[in-house]
């Protein structure tokens, strides 16, 4: 190894961002997306997908780092009022069921404040019909009394055909209409929509990023294939990073995948690549036209590229405990960290909303944050999640979420999966970062960073057809 691996480029204290706090390493950054926190204000008539966009917008901000929560107001009113009757409940002209209708709307307001002062929230998704006057400006009132920034987001549906079917997929699920007959569940529910059309108001705005993203998403049934590339040189010496090709079973595994997408006749199939040679290698096979993309390359390991974490941890003890301490914002010197590879993947994640059906033959750290943003994973989980070689992940989009199915290819090929190390984390990173260990390593009790993390580094066989069973309750989202 070169001299060069011995030099930090950052001082460790600094490779975590803590803006506010200088002397602790226990409180994340929080990106400043907006000046102020902001409240979307959905809107619309029922069933016209306001719930679905709002928590796939919310997915998408958590997943770019903006702290973003959904207050949907129908579960405030099933709280304040046990038992649904019927559509009268609706009628702008019902004085006591407004009456608990307005107390819900105000109890959520609430909420939204303490989330955005107790809970640094940033975004809070307003996710209720909001379509008449009183209530946006009982909205737009509260938001200025605190200081918040508002806009409001209209989903607008005239197919009868559309709504019909939301409502039998969605609506008749609900606990309003538990053990109901479907069609009398349907002919309520369609009388309950007249009942705030009789009060609809209009009036909306759109800032472009997010505008941006609402228009790329849509609901035709598709389904997203993500895999790693086979198994590499560099994989089977342990070393991270570099751009070595196939091994011997990575192309055995190449050869699996193409007779898996061959089997499973893919309408108007699209496959990516990164730019490196062994996801490239991994396409070559399939034996159809795919497109490479620059986003999709690995983690950059900055001057820890080709190394393995042995030597890692032996010519860097500082970085080797500084990233245990927050993987997901350490950034190795001279490379990346995974927040960067989130703004990185952003255009990616945009065209996949776009798209149909894609296979995306990726890495490990690049397949771990779209996998987050798909299962709606926090920052904390995105590092840890389960990617492992010679296995096909077939997402699905459903209501509210996705379905995950993992698809072992029968190929073995080495595990280079690193658990999550069970680290006191203040205490360790003071033992490594501030004693050092060149003259205290003697002294250090035996759960020290540089003691206890050894376990488990070195790659080895992937033998376990089971851990795919394990792997479906890995990958439940939230």
């Amino acid at each position: 190894m070169s001299s060069e691996q011995n030099e930090l480029t950052q001082t460790p204290l600094l490779k975590i961002w803590v803006p506010w706090v200088h002397s602790t390493l226990s409180r994340p950054s929080v990106p400043q997306f907006t000046n102020s926190p902001t409240v979307i204000v959905m809107v619309g008539l029922p069933a016209r997908g306001k719930t679905y966009i709002s928590k796939k917008l919310a997915r998408y901000l958590n997943w770019i780092g903006v702290n973003t929560a959904v207050f949907n107001l129908g579960q405030y009113r099933r709280e304040a009022v046990q038992t649904y009757k019927n559509y009268e409940f609706f009628r702008p002209d019902n004085e006591e069921a407004m009456k608990i209708r307005r107390n819900c709307a105000s109890n959520a307001l609430t909420d939204i404040g303490a989330y955005f002062t107790k809970e640094q929230g940033q975004v809070a998704v307003f996710d209720a019909t909001n379509t008449t006057r009183e209530r946006r400006g009982l909205i737009l009132s509260f938001a200025k009394e605190k200081g918040y920034k508002v806009f409001f987001v209209e989903s607008v549906c005239d197919d009868p055909d559309i709504i019909e079917q939301n409502i039998m997929q969605v609506k008749l699920s609900s606990p309003d209409y538990e053990n109901c007959d479907k069609e009398e569940a349907l002919e309520d529910f369609l009388k309950r929509i007249e009942c705030y059309k009789m009060t609809y108001y209009v009036n909306v705005a759109l800032p472009l990023r997010i505008v941006y993203y609402l228009m790329n998403i849509h609901v035709t049934p598709r389904s997203i294939y993500l895999s790693r590339h086979g198994e590499s040189d560099l994989n089977l010496l342990g070393r991270i990073g570099g751009d070595s090709g196939l091994s011997t079973r990575g192309q055995m595994y190449a050869s699996a995948l193409a007779a898996f997408v061959q089997s499973q006749s893919i309408r108007d199939l699209k496959v990516w690549t990164s730019h490196m040679k062994r996801t490239i290698q991994t396409a070559e096979a399939l034996g159809v036209p795919y497109e490479q993309w620059k986003a999709l390359n690995e983690i950059d390991a900055g001057m820890c590229e080709e190394m393995t974490y042995e030597e890692i941890q032996g010519h860097h003890p500082e970085e080797f405990a500084l990233r245990d301490q927050d993987k997901y914002r350490y950034r190795y010197p001279k490379g990346e960290s995974y927040e960067d590879m989130v703004h990185r993947l952003e255009p990616v994640i945009m065209e996949l909303e776009r798209q149909e059906n894609v296979l995306v033959i990726c890495h490990q750290a690049v397949m771990r944050c779209l996998l987050a943003y798909f299962l709606d994973k926090s920052a904390d989980e995105l590092p840890y999640l389960r990617c492992p070689l010679h296995t096909v992940l077939k997402l699905t989009p459903v209501a509210y979420g996705c379905k995950v199915e993992s698809i072992f290819l029968n190929v073995q090929a080495v595990n280079t999966h690193r658990e999550k190390p069970p680290v006191s984390h203040d205490y360790n990173l003071f033992c490594v970062v501030e004693r050092g260990h060149q003259q205290k390593n003697r002294g250090c009790p035996a759960n020290c960073t540089r003691a206890r993390l050894t376990a488990g580094i070195q790659p080895e066989p992937y033998t376990s057809p089971d851990s795919h069973s394990a792997l479906q309750n890995h990958f439940k989202p939230h």
